[in-house]
């Protein structure tokens, strides 16, 4: 992680309000360059809903989100779209286009923001195929044809499509089995130190938060509560966060 803590994302004062619902209440987080942070919380914390407002999936009730020191609320649709080829998303499982194989949907994000040569689209698909641990076979497979771990990888693969400096990931290890997940982990990690990556990764495993996490934010009482190292939430004297960090799932990971 840069020593110089340069915040890359700076969310302040957001409000998300569903109907009578308030989900988030004058929410603020800084995620810094290079590092991985890890968003945890409870269920019904809008964990994925923060993610879907940064992104700009979800327009907030109030509050202000800077990318890489611009507004991503007040910015034009031109000035949207330059900065949003800066970033990737992963969403649950994949969230692959059903129609198209894995080589057409990590073109995808190329068709639509390139103007490359089909043949320097196919190469560079091929390319962040490989580089997410698939083989060559599943280019050309669609997304019925391929296990729950290969999904992620290839929705990894489109994520990565346009070079972005941040990625969002969405509970990226949900389904896997502990073998799966742990690679999973251990790609996200060589590919976040090998391409210097920002890594935003919603999250409710501990054994991600404990591999590759520089720090971890938990989200209660409709906002951040605490951001810290894996260390540092262990001092913690929250209830919910003690618990968390300290059940027997806790004791498992750090045993």
């Amino acid at each position: 992680m840069s020593g110089a803590r340069e915040p890359v994302i700076e969310v302040r004062g957001l409000v998300n309000q569903f109907g009578s619902q308030v989900v988030h209440d004058g929410l603020d987080l800084d995620v810094y360059r290079g590092e991985v942070l890890g968003v945890v919380g409870g269920s019904g914390t809008g964990k994925s809903v923060l993610l879907r407002t940064i992104v700009g999936l979800i327009r907030p009730k109030a509050g202000s989100i800077r990318v890489f020191g611009r507004d991503v609320l007040k910015a034009s649709d031109a000035e949207r779209r330059e900065i949003e080829k800066r970033w990737g998303v992963l969403f649950q499982d994949g969230a692959l286009f059903s129609s198209l194989t894995v080589l057409q949907n990590v073109e995808a994000p190329m068709r639509e923001q390139l103007s490359l040569p089909h043949s320097m689209m196919k190469a560079l698909g091929e390319l962040k195929i490989s580089m997410v641990g698939l083989p060559p076979l599943a280019c050309g497979k669609f997304p019925s044809e391929l296990s729950g771990g290969m999904r992620k990888r290839a929705g990894l693969a489109r994520a990565l499509a346009l070079d972005p400096e941040i990625v969002f990931l969405d509970e990226p290890t949900a389904g896997l089995d502990p073998i799966g997940a742990a690679a999973f982990d251990e790609l996200i990690g060589q590919l976040q130190k090998s391409l210097g990556l920002t890594v935003f990764m919603v999250t409710h495993d501990l054994d991600s938060l404990q591999a590759i996490c520089d720090r971890v934010a938990v989200l209660a009482e409709k906002r951040v509560l605490v951001t810290g190292t894996m260390d540092e939430m262990l001092k913690v004297d929250h209830p919910w966060v003690h618990e968390y960090f300290h059940g027997p799932r806790a004791r498992a990971v750090t045993a």
